[in-house]
C-alpha cells in the first residue's frame, strides 16, 4: 500500500508541474477574462454620431403598379429607384448612382420569380437587402387590399416566445433554449480532453517506460498492480484537479458575466446537478480510460505503437459532436440514449442531452452503472495484459495470441 501511494504522489506531481497542465488548466478562465474586458472595452467606447447610409437599389416594374413604398426604412435605409429598361439600370449601375437592380418580370405574379443584377461577387444577397426587397414588394402587392396595419403585420407574423412549465404548472428556472446548451457541451468538450489528457500521459508514460527497459526495474521493486494503481490514481488526481477548477471558473465566470455585460450572455444557465455530474462522470469514465488504455500500452511494442491502438478508444469518444446536429434536435431518440449508456461515448452524450432536454433519473443512473461495469471488467482484463504482455519487447502480439494468453493468464 506504501508504494502504491508513492507511486501515486510521484505521477501526480510529475504531472502538475508540467507546463502544459499548468497552461491547459489556467488557460480557459483566464481566456474568458480577457475576452469579456475586451468586449466590456469595445462596448464603453462611444460610437460617433454619423448620418445613416443610404443604399440605392434600382428597379424595373415589368408587371406595373409596383411604384410605391420606395423608401424602407431601418439601419441603413434602402431607397428604390424605377427605371424604364434594363440598359437604363445598368448604366446607372456602371456609374455608381446604385449599388445593384432587379427586375420584376412580367410573370412574377404567377412565378414569384425576381431577377436581380450587381457587380459585387457575393455567396448570398445580404439580410437587410433581402428583407428591403421582401418588403417593397408585399406592401405594393397588398396595397388597397387590406389596412397598413395588416399590411406590417403579414411581414412579420409571428414573434415566438415560448415558456416552460415545471411539474407543479409554474414557470420553470430553467428555460432551456441556447443559453441552457452553452455551458454543459464547452465543459463536455472539455472533460474529453482532460480525460484524453490524462490517460494519454499513462499511455505515453508506460509505452516509455516498457520501451527504455525502464518496467524491468520498477517490477522488481513493486508488484504489476501497485504499479498501475498508483499511475492510474496519481494521474486522474492531476486531471480531477484540472476539471473541478474548470467546473468552479464556469460557474463563477457565467453568473458574473451575465449581471456585468448581460445581453444574450445573461440567458446562459447552469444545470442544477452540473458540477455533480461533472465530477462523477470525470472519475469514472477516466478510471474507465485508464484501465484500458494500460492494457494497450502493455500490449504496444512501444510508446507510438501504443499510441496507434489508442485511436481506437478516441475516436468513437467524438461520435456525439459528429452527429451534434441530429442529438441536438432528438435528445431523447433511441439512439441518443443508446449513447447515454454506452461508456466510450457516455460523458460527451450526457452534457449534450443536459444542455437540451434533460436526462431522466433512471437513465443517469443505468449509464454510471454501466461505466462502473465497465470498469471492473476493464481492470480484470487489464491485470491480465499487463501481466502477461508488460515485459515482452520486440512486436506487438497478434488478436489471436492475446486472446489465448489472457484464457491462460
Amino acid at each position: 500500500m506504501n508504494k502504491t501511494i508513492l507511486i501515486l504522489k510521484h505521477e501526480f506531481l510529475h504531472m502538475v508541474k508540467t507546463k502544459s497542465f499548468i497552461i491547459m488548466t489556467l488557460a480557459l478562465p483566464v481566456l474568458v477574462l480577457i475576452a469579456m474586458a475586451i468586449l466590456s472595452f469595445i462596448q464603453g467606447i462611444e460610437k460617433p454620431l454619423v448620418p445613416s447610409d443610404v443604399i440605392s437599389i434600382g428597379y424595373i416594374d415589368e408587371v406595373g403598379g409596383f411604384s410605391g413604398y420606395t423608401e424602407q426604412p431601418g439601419e441603413p435605409t434602402v431607397t428604390l429607384m424605377g427605371y424604364n429598361t434594363p440598359e437604363e439600370a445598368t448604366s446607372a449601375l456602371l456609374a455608381g448612382e446604385i449599388s445593384q437592380y432587379f427586375i420584376i418580370p412580367s410573370d412574377y405574379v404567377a412565378t414569384g420569380e425576381i431577377i436581380r443584377y450587381t457587380l459585387e461577387r457575393e455567396l448570398e444577397p445580404p439580410g437587410k437587402i433581402q428583407w428591403a426587397l421582401k418588403s417593397f414588394l408585399l406592401s405594393n402587392l397588398l396595397e388597397g387590399q387590406t389596412s397598413p396595419e395588416v399590411i406590417e403585420r403579414t411581414k412579420a407574423p409571428m414573434g415566438l416566445v415560448s415558456i416552460r412549465l415545471d411539474e407543479t404548472g409554474q414557470v420553470a428556472t430553467d428555460q432551456g433554449g441556447f443559453g441552457a446548451l452553452m455551458v454543459p457541451l464547452v465543459v463536455g468538450f472539455l472533460l474529453i480532453i482532460s480525460i484524453f489528457s490524462s490517460s494519454g500521459s499513462l499511455l505515453q508514460g508506460l509505452g516509455e517506460e516498457k520501451e527504455n527497459r525502464v518496467m524491468e526495474i520498477l517490477l522488481s521493486s513493486v508488484s504489476a498492480r501497485q504499479l498501475i494503481t498508483g499511475k492510474v490514481l496519481g494521474l486522474g488526481a492531476a486531471g480531477l484537479v484540472q476539471v473541478v477548477i474548470w467546473l468552479l471558473s464556469a460557474v463563477f465566470l457565467v453568473r458574473w458575466i451575465s449581471t456585468t455585460i448581460g445581453g444574450f450572455i445573461s440567458t446562459i444557465q447552469i444545470p442544477d446537478n452540473f458540477l455533480v455530474l461533472g465530477i462523477v462522470y470525470f472519475v469514472l469514465v477516466y478510471l474507465f480510460f485508464a484501465v484500458l488504455m494500460a492494457s494497450i500500452g502493455a500490449i504496444g511494442a512501444n510508446a507510438r505503437d501504443s499510441q496507434q491502438l489508442s485511436m481506437l478508444l478516441i475516436l468513437p469518444a467524438w461520435i456525439p459532436l459528429w452527429g451534434l446536429f441530429f442529438f441536438l434536435n432528438n435528445p431523447d431518440h433511441v439512439v441518443s440514449r443508446i449513447f447515454t449508456m454506452i461508456p466510450v461515448t457516455a460523458p460527451l452524450m450526457v452534457f449534450v442531452r443536459l444542455g437540451t432536454s434533460g436526462i431522466p433519473t433512471w437513465e443517469l443512473v443505468l449509464s454510471i452503472s454501466v461505466l462502473i461495469a465497465g470498469i471492473i471488467g476493464g481492470l480484470v482484463l487489464a491485470a491480465k495484459v499487463f501481466r502477461t504482455f508488460v515485459l515482452m519487447y520486440g512486436k506487438r502480439p497478434r488478436l489471436g495470441e492475446i486472446i489465448r494468453c489472457l484464457r491462460e493468464a
